[in-house]
């Protein structure tokens, strides 16, 4: 969890009245997230309950945030469960708060529990699919922040960090992803707007809707890490998360068969992502083990902050190699 800006409860109050929310009954920080400020709030509105996340931008800008809300608001607005950010009087959705970019989202049904299924994996794999084809006419173009780009500006600085065995594992893979993204194959890959750190916990599931003692999907959020991008890589970081062993980062076959059955309910696989869909699984794990050896070791001040363990993403990044 971090809070790297606090924000009082007399601080809040007002914030939210001005976007016709209602009256502030309760603001609590968020048990996650390394990236953003987010606290849960809870306002009346005329006898109504209502639940919202405040969220507060530390590392992303005015000029990025737009994307990020903007493909939200598009995506709430075809049909897609994700949280639909708040707008004021004026049809703006990104606000300030505290001196920083902020924005205010419903808070999504259901619970957050990190529990895997093949059916969770199968439900999450085809709403996956529907995000992407919703996103095909949204207009706005914004990179992967943390793609290929940013692991070569960035495996340089770790790499004082690691043993010599570990540097030449992350150096060998990275130039293997440079020579992918620099293929024929690579670029005829189906790109568009990606979530791009749809995890486990960044999905909420309702046990009460459920049908034949299933869970009902009832969302995606935190599109943070948003950007434009290739399909298939935005699976590969779901099937290295949902559908692993996460004691030991080796890959489940059949959660993996069933979060991809989901996907291809909607959209099947092209030719060409079937090519390079074990080249996408070793990228998206280099994804994660750069990040998450950038904030172990590079960490920012944070009211609370807790990283993640990079060794996680490292052994499932062997787990991918051949």
């Amino acid at each position: 969890m971090a809070v790297y800006t606090t924000v009082t409860f007399e601080q809040a109050a007002p914030f939210l009245a001005d976007l016709g929310l209602g009256v502030l009954q309760d603001i609590q920080p968020c048990k996650g997230g390394i990236e953003n400020t987010n606290y849960f709030v809870d306002t009346d509105k005329d006898g109504t309950s209502n639940s919202y996340v405040l969220t507060l931008f530390e590392r992303l800008t005015h000029a990025q945030l737009p994307f990020y809300l903007e493909l939200m608001r598009h995506l709430a607005k075809a049909g897609i469960a994700v949280p639909m950010p708040e707008a004021n009087v004026d049809g703006k959705i990104l606000h300030e708060l505290c001196g920083k970019p902020a924005c205010v989202v419903n808070k999504l049904t259901g619970r957050n529990d990190g529990a895997v299924t093949a059916d969770r994996c199968e439900q999450v794999g085809a709403m996956l699919a529907r995000m992407h084809l919703a996103g095909r006419d949204y207009p706005l173009s914004q990179p992967n922040l943390r793609g290929l780009a940013w692991w070569n500006e960035t495996i340089p600085i770790v790499l004082p960090h690691l043993s010599p065995k570990q540097a030449k594992l992350i150096q060998s893979e990275l130039a293997y992803q440079n020579h992918i993204a620099a293929s024929s194959a690579y670029a005829a890959l189906p790109k568009g707007a990606i979530h791009a750190d749809l995890f486990r916990d960044n999905v909420m599931f309702d046990a009460a809707n459920g049908t034949d003692g299933h869970d009902k999907l009832t969302g995606f959020f935190d599109f943070y890490f948003a950007g434009i991008d290739t399909w298939l890589f935005d699976l590969c970081v779901c099937l290295n998360d949902w559908c692993i062993d996460h004691a030991t980062g080796k890959p489940d076959d059949a959660l993996q068969a069933a979060f991809t059955k989901g996907y291809e309910s909607i959209r099947p696989l092209s030719q060409a992502e079937r090519g390079l869909e074990a080249a996408m699984l070793r990228a998206a794990a280099l994804r994660f083990w750069v990040s998450r050896l950038w904030d172990f070791y590079l960490p920012r001040e944070a009211a609370l902050l807790t990283p993640h363990d990079p060794a996680h993403f490292e052994r499932v990044l062997m787990h991918r190699l051949p």
